[in-house]
């Protein structure tokens, strides 16, 4: 088949030869114009052949063309959806690792199991809680991993059961040492609304079932506290109004008690008061430079009195040095007569009770220390004495209280004057209870 670029050549060749053909030395004969007549037969064959062959190398040519084109958009539209494909990798890459750093940045034990119960994802806290190396876990059956064969047995029953939210109390530990859990199971479904996972998220509840249970026993206590003054001053007020009092001694020694035991409601409402007002932030605070040792002083001489009812001996040790501080006298008082009314009540008959304030110029703090040879308080819970509503229950018997005064006793230190409470104690031998307060440097004091 010709080509476009040999038809002007041939075209050119057959008329030479046509020339050459008819013509030749000038002369013409029947042989020659035969020959030129078939030179001409050929000449417009090969003309109409070859105008054919051009028409149909040119439809050819646009179909190929066509082709190309649509060949052409074909691969525009594949790089376009290769394009998207490609940023909807990265968004879910990015929207996975969002998801990991979600899970991982919690802080109660969280763990990813699939459709057939195999580990796909766990947070270090789960890895420590369970046992295991969180890198290290990927497609292991759940039950290898986890030794708590109850909260395997209920993520498989969450995914059986196709629960969308369960909620457990789980507990595990032995002994003394058991935490509670609030276990969450939840299953998560695809498109097509088939199950394929289950997320539990365990978060540790021990400290507010603790603190839940404090609130009650306080509720207890603070309710016993109102109900047997209440019950005294109703008692001894009817006796006034029968008239079984008929004489001015009984009727003042009626009087007193009413007295004393308003002033215990008193004392106990105060309590929860201030506590709450300190927590809040609303207790009005009248500082001043006062003297520590003078505020000892006074506690003890105020004390003496209930001391001397169990023959226990007061002695206080503190030097008049130069110990001021910029505190509330009331509040401070008030921290000193506490500690002060606890070493006696938890002190038995004959005991002893000894009062030391010292200035500590290296840490520029004052130190009140008030030892006893009371009953003690053993080692395990010591670093929750000062905790609200709490109460060492092997000294229950020993004397009655709500477990509000110590927790007093740290917030208007610590809280009010950014001072510093603590305790020693051994069981049976006494305890030694203090705090510190900030000193004021003479400097300071000489210049106001």
């Amino acid at each position: 088949m010709f080509v476009k670029r040999y038809i002007l050549p041939i075209q050119l060749v057959l008329i030479c030869s046509l020339l050459i053909a008819a013509v030749p030395f000038g002369g013409t004969n029947l042989y020659e114009i035969l020959a030129c007549l078939a030179a001409l037969g050929v000449t417009g064959w090969m003309v109409w052949y070859l105008f054919m062959e051009g028409k149909a190398i040119s439809v050819q040519a646009e179909s190929l063309k066509n082709d190309y084109k649509n060949q052409r958009d074909k691969a525009s539209q594949c790089s376009k959806e290769t394009k998207d494909l490609r940023l909807q990798v990265q968004l879910l890459k990015r929207q996975k690792h969002n998801t990991e750093a979600i899970i991982y940045s919690i802080s109660d034990a969280v763990i990813v199991t699939d459709a057939n119960d195999r580990l796909l994802m766990a947070n270090e806290p789960a890895g420590e809680f369970f046992g295991f190396d969180v890198k290290e876990i990927v497609l292991k059956p759940l039950e290898e991993l986890v030794a708590k064969k109850e909260l395997v047995k209920l993520i498989a029953n969450s995914r059986t059961t196709r629960m969308r939210h369960v909620r457990h109390e789980l507990q595990f530990g032995t002994g003394n040492d058991i935490h509670t859990y609030d276990c969450i199971i939840s299953c998560i479904f695809d498109e097509d609304e088939q199950v394929c996972g289950v997320v539990a998220v365990l978060h540790d509840i021990t400290r507010e079932k603790e603190i839940s249970q404090m609130k009650n026993e306080f509720v207890s206590h603070v309710s016993h506290e109102l109900k047997t003054p209440l019950a005294s001053i109703t008692a001894y007020s009817e006796m006034l109004v029968d008239g079984e009092a008929a004489d001015d001694k009984t009727r003042k020694e009626f009087y007193a008690i009413i007295q004393s035991q308003a002033q215990r409601l008193n004392r106990l409402i105060e309590d929860i008061l201030n506590i709450s007002r300190i927590e809040s932030g609303l207790i009005k605070v009248k500082k001043e430079h006062v003297s520590t040792a003078l505020i000892v002083r006074d506690a003890v001489q105020m004390i003496k009195s209930y001391a001397a009812e169990k023959e226990i001996t007061v002695e206080d040790q503190t030097a008049i040095v130069f110990d001021q501080v910029n505190a509330d006298k009331d509040m401070v008082s008030q921290v000193v007569i506490n500690l002060l009314s606890n070493a006696v009540k938890y002190t038995p008959n004959g005991g002893k009770v000894t009062v030391n304030s010292e200035v500590d110029e290296s840490q520029q703090v004052v130190r009140v220390t008030i030892t006893d040879t009371g009953v003690g308080i053993p080692a395990e819970e010591l670093p929750r004495i000062f905790d609200k509503f709490y109460r060492v229950k092997a000294n229950n018997k020993c004397a009655k209280g709500t477990g509000l005064g110590l927790n007093l006793v740290k917030q208007i230190v610590e809280k009010v004057h950014q001072g510093r409470v603590f305790v020693t104690s051994e069981v049976g031998k006494g305890s030694s209870f203090g705090f510190e307060l900030p000193l004021i440097a003479a400097g300071k004091s000489l210049v106001k």
